[in-house]
């Protein structure tokens, strides 16, 4: 038997691991009677040597997928959750805030340019004809506007 399982898995200390193994499994099932008790012992040593053989290709497999994965590379970590973390959303959410507030505070005529601008889009010359002012105009506002903007939001 021992030739047979040397000659299946094509190693001797694996070989005698499936022999301990189908012992094993021998003795601890009742077969019932057997009409070919040496038949039914090859077939599963077998048996067990093709599921060695199925561990084994999954196993390479399943290594062969970690390393294209690029995270067994050293120093290489888990991909890290792509959401901000807590402090950077609650950072975020009072620059808008203040942001929002500083936008609020602008002077009328800047903060009519400065919104019709850059919030919603329209280029000078249409903002101007939207305000009923030169494009020079829509311009002082928007300079009006920014420097309003940084001296708030420097504090």
């Amino acid at each position: 038997m021992l030739r047979f399982l040397v000659a299946r898995t094509g190693d001797r200390a694996e070989a005698e691991d499936v022999l301990q193994e189908l012992w094993i499994r021998v003795r601890s099932v009742d077969a019932g009677p057997l009409g070919n008790g040496r038949a039914y012992l090859y077939r599963a040593a077998q048996n067990l040597v093709l599921d060695g053989a199925r561990a084994r290709q999954r196993r390479t497999q399943r290594e062969a997928d970690w390393v294209a994965s690029g995270l067994d590379a050293p120093g290489a970590a888990e991909p890290a959750d792509p959401r901000p973390d807590a402090e950077a959303e609650m950072l975020a959410r009072e620059d808008a805030a203040a942001l929002a507030s500083a936008i609020a505070a602008l002077p009328e005529g800047a903060g009519r340019a400065f919104r019709l601008h850059k919030i919603e889009g329209l280029s000078h010359g249409e903002v101007a004809a939207r305000l009923g002012i030169s494009r020079s105009g829509v311009e002082k506002h928007m300079a009006v506007a920014m420097a309003h903007l940084r001296r708030a939001l420097q504090d």
